[in-house]
Order: structure tokens, then C-alpha cells, then sequence
């Protein structure tokens, strides 16, 4: 199953803030839902563990997420791959940075591919806890940088 998302993200904060946190594994880990384990494996990339729930589908999942930093581009790429309970999800996801007199704007989008048993609950359940983890993602971006800046 494929799924397709975008957002925007207005941060109180200037481009170099934002772009400094995006690139931190440390940070953007610190900014998925439910995270029981993380490990940092390199200076762009780390491995969560985190608490799943889709449906009828429960439990924890294991994921090596990628940070792809693209500043010739002021854009931000992020690779996601795991899963668990025999289900797989495939994510990439994109943010554009821009700046602005009063922020920083970050309009992103993603497309996750998910196979096995959650990609069996239906579409409008699958679809609609994909929405809140990835939208959930953003926010937390947004509302530690805005607590730094």
C-alpha cells in the first residue's frame, strides 16, 4: 500500500537554527512519538525503537532512519526503513526550507510504502495513523527549535 502526505511547518526561528536541528540525529530522533530505544549510529543517521498501534496491529517496531541534508538545494531528505510484527514500511520524505522576515517555513512531503499485516487494516486506518506520525514528526521539529530560538 502507498501512501502520499505533505505539510507545512511555520518555525519561529531563522534558517540556521532550523537547518542546524534538522541535521542533528540526536534531535530530529528526539521527535518521533513513542520511542522506547534510540541509538545513534553516525552523524547522519540512528535506529529508534518505538510503540506502534494500527488497528488491530500492536507492538514495537524497529527503524534505521537516514538524514540526507541537501543545502545547495535548502532542502532536507530523510530515509526511513523498519518495521515489526511482520509488517514493513518503506518512508522517504522531503523537506523544503525557506526563510522568511519572521521564520522559517518547512513544506515537506512523503510517500510511505507499507506491506504486511498493517497494511491489511484498511486504508482510512493505515492512512490516518501514518498522517498523525509523520504530521507529529513536524510538530515536535517545530516545537523544539521555536523553545530554543
Amino acid at each position: 500500500m502507498k501512501l502520499n502526505y505533505d505539510g507545512q511547518e511555520q518555525i519561529n526561528a531563522n534558517y540556521a537554527a532550523v537547518w542546524d536541528f534538522i541535521n542533528d540525529p540526536a534531535k530530529v530522533a528526539q521527535c518521533l512519538p513513542d520511542v522506547d530505544k534510540i541509538d545513534i549510529t553516525s552523524d547522519k543517521s540512528f535506529t529508534a525503537q518505538v510503540k506502534v498501534g494500527i488497528g488491530p496491529v500492536k507492538g514495537k517496531f524497529k527503524f534505521d532512519v537516514e538524514l540526507e541534508p541537501q543545502p545547495e538545494n535548502n532542502k532536507m531528505l530523510v530515509k526511513l526503513r523498519g518495521g515489526g510484527l511482520g509488517t514493513a514500511i518503506d518512508l522517504q520524505a522531503g523537506a523544503d526550507i525557506a526563510e522568511t522576515e519572521s521564520h522559517t517555513n518547512l513544506d515537506w512531503q512523503g510517500e510511505a510504502i507499507v506491506r504486511g499485516p498493517a497494511a491489511t487494516v484498511g486504508a482510512r486506518v493505515l492512512d490516518r495513523k501514518a498522517r498523525e506520525l509523520i504530521t507529529h514528526v513536524f510538530a515536535e521539529v517545530k516545537r523544539n527549535v521555536d523553545a530554543g530560538a
